[in-house]
């Protein structure tokens, strides 16, 4: 798999996603409309980490007016962990409580005049299937038998690709805009040194550079090669209005094109 799609044209085509939608209540997570502005597919939560019914409305009622391509963002129903910690679950468990999620954004986007298109786990659940092979084949299933139609977003080079491949499932990779990587290709846990990229520029240089050469310099290490079709900018991160508008005009003045990896 190339680390772009490149056309025959030779231009290159990037995704720019976010995880937006995360919210609850009167509570809000980010600037979701300034990011649906900026970006080209959004993950929405559906109700486990984060979410409820009128926060799903209105954020997929923002991704339809400004032409977002939105994703299903299923995670653990931990609202008080934000979904970043790993909830002891048997395999098939996770599968029925990622379809009980996907259907719930599938039930609102309906009534947001707009479709979810794919499915992208979050936090804690993403790493665990990124590792986990019969996690990610839960996953992989649960999202089959909801629709052939749904495409799966997973981290680059992990076990939920793999999974959704295996299950003939249409599968898209992504690297972090604002995190830092292992020499395994997994993410910096988020409470070692290195595991955040807050500066704009450090964060665009690092992509243009991954653009050009496949390769991703991680923590500890020799760059790796890493395939994607989307990048992303976490939506709920200090700053990430910035950073995302920063890097979009970045690789925009290089030459790429952001539009969604699915229609």
């Amino acid at each position: 798999m190339l680390p772009l799609q490149k056309p025959e044209s030779h231009t290159m085509h990037i995704d720019l996603n976010s995880d937006l939608g995360e919210g609850y209540g009167p509570w809000a997570m980010g600037d979701d409309a300034a990011m649906l502005g900026l970006v080209s597919s959004a993950n929405i939560a559906c109700g486990g980490h984060a979410s409820d019914p009128e926060t799903m409305f209105h954020t997929l009622r923002l991704a339809a007016q400004n032409g977002v391509t939105v994703g299903a963002h299923p995670g653990y129903s931990d609202p008080l962990g934000f979904g970043r910690r790993v909830i002891p679950m048997a395999p098939a468990e996770v599968g029925r409580m990622v379809a009980a999620q996907i259907g719930s954004l599938q039930g609102v986007a309906a009534l947001a005049g707009t479709r979810v298109a794919y499915v992208k786990p979050h936090g804690a659940l993403a790493n665990l299937a990124a590792d986990d092979r019969a996690v990610a084949d839960a996953i992989a299933l649960a999202v089959k038998a909801i629709s052939a139609d749904l495409a799966i977003l997973a981290i680059s080079g992990t076990a939920l690709e793999h999974a959704a491949r295996a299950h003939a499932i249409a599968v898209y990779s992504e690297i972090f805009a604002d995190r830092g990587y292992l020499p395994n290709g997994r993410l910096v846990p988020r409470s070692q040194p290195g595991a955040m990229i807050h500066d704009p520029e450090a964060a665009a240089a690092r992509l243009l550079s991954f653009l050009e050469s496949g390769l991703m310099p991680v923590v500890g290490g020799d760059p790796i090669p890493l395939a994607a079709q989307s990048i992303c900018v976490h939506g709920d991160s200090p700053g990430a209005v910035a950073m995302a508008r920063h890097i979009r005009a970045q690789l925009t003045a290089a030459g790429v094109t952001i539009a969604p990896f699915l229609p």
